[in-house]
């Protein structure tokens, strides 16, 4: 795959003085770029929490249905938790460069079912590099029944997009454990990100063992031990899925799919632009003040700092904020934010209401 090119001279002063300025800090306050004890101290807690529900669900101590299935409801929850708080920060070597902690990475990273090489190619190398570009950045990718952006197609039906938005969100999970992996694995194959059809058969051989041990966890071992019927274990296991899904989707969606930020109609458009200036007029941030929002989500409120700088450890990311926003100030570049998740939530919602509608 040939890769578009940035400018490297446009807004040059912008992008020298940012990064002097963030990695100025860490160095004056003599502290890593990586995961600090915060860091560790919340994927024990995450992932302890993930268990115990766990464990509490199958431990056959619970008779109410309702009560189980808002459990399996909350795990949901957790298991988005740990991707966005985890999985994210490991995938982008923002987590460790410790090759013995990296390798326990995986231990929750497989407990959420996800192949973080394929998360990777789709989100590092194609969503990272170029944000909102069709046909490149594969979270803005329509298939058919959205339109994500004003230089996709319009067909009548998108007019009830913001309607039916949540309800098709909530199969994202579902279709990540079950076929999107395998797929992927063929499409970055043959656009070149998989070297050779040896190393994309063991990546395949490496995702299918990951997955068979999550259904086995979640869903065979439930249905053995769990004294209800089948198909009421089977909405459970999908309870978990769904809600994962919708939150996992709604979070990553807020970062870019709203009004606020630019989209491309193909790579040649950025030839003119700093990679730097690119990420702040694509990219968008949301409630800094709300702490524990920022503590469940690994930060991905602050998606503008994560786009710049995606190696350095989310628990940082509020204090670097400060220097990106005073810096886009007096360079005149944008800093995208809406002060609080549900104002970001309407925003999306809005902004598919409208491309449903118009070419805004």
């Amino acid at each position: 795959m040939r890769s578009p090119k940035y400018s490297k001279s446009i807004n040059r002063d912008f992008s020298v003085t940012l990064n002097k300025r963030v990695y100025a800090y860490f160095k004056e306050n003599e502290i890593t770029t990586q995961a600090g004890p915060i860091m560790f101290g919340k994927t024990v807690f995450l992932f302890g929490v993930y268990s115990f529900l766990y464990l509490f669900i199958i431990s056959n101590q619970i008779s109410s249905l309702p009560f189980l299935f808002a459990l399996w409801c909350l795990i949901g929850l957790v298991q988005s938790f740990i991707g966005m708080s985890i999985m994210h920060d490991a995938v982008h070597g923002a987590y460790t460069k410790n090759k013995i902690y990296e390798a326990l990475l995986h231990i929750p990273i497989i407990a959420i079912g996800v192949e973080p090489k394929i998360w990777h190619f789709e989100h590092n190398v194609l969503h990272h590099n170029y944000p909102n570009i069709d046909g490149i950045d594969q979270d803005i990718n329509p298939r058919i029944l959205f339109r994500f952006t004003k230089h996709q197609p319009r067909h009548w039906y998108h007019r009830f997009q913001h309607i039916y938005a949540t309800f098709l969100y909530s199969f994202m999970v579902i279709e990540w454990l079950t076929v999107k992996d395998f797929i992927k694995v063929g499409k970055f194959y043959r656009m070149g990100l998989i070297s050779n059809q040896t190393k994309a058969a063991f990546l395949v051989l490496g995702i299918l063992i990951k997955k068979l041990i999550f259904y086995l966890v979640f869903l065979i071992v439930p249905l053995h031990v769990l004294p209800f019927d089948s198909w009421n274990i089977i909405g459970m296991f999908f309870t978990m899925l769904v809600t994962a899904g919708v939150s996992l989707t709604i979070v990553f969606q807020l970062a870019h799919v709203v009004p606020m930020c630019k989209t491309e109609r193909d790579s040649s458009e950025i030839e003119n632009q700093s990679w730097h200036r690119h990420q702040m007029e694509t990219t968008a941030n949301f409630a800094h003040d709300n702490k524990i929002l920022t503590y469940l989500i690994g930060g991905l409120n602050y998606q503008i700092e994560h786009h710049l700088f995606p190696k350095i450890c989310h628990s940082h990311y509020p204090a670097i904020s400060k220097i990106v926003k005073q810096t886009a100030i007096e360079f005149g570049t944008p800093y995208h934010y809406d002060k609080t998740f549900i104002g970001a939530i309407r925003s999306h919602y809005r902004l598919l209401n409208n491309l449903g509608k118009d070419d805004c």
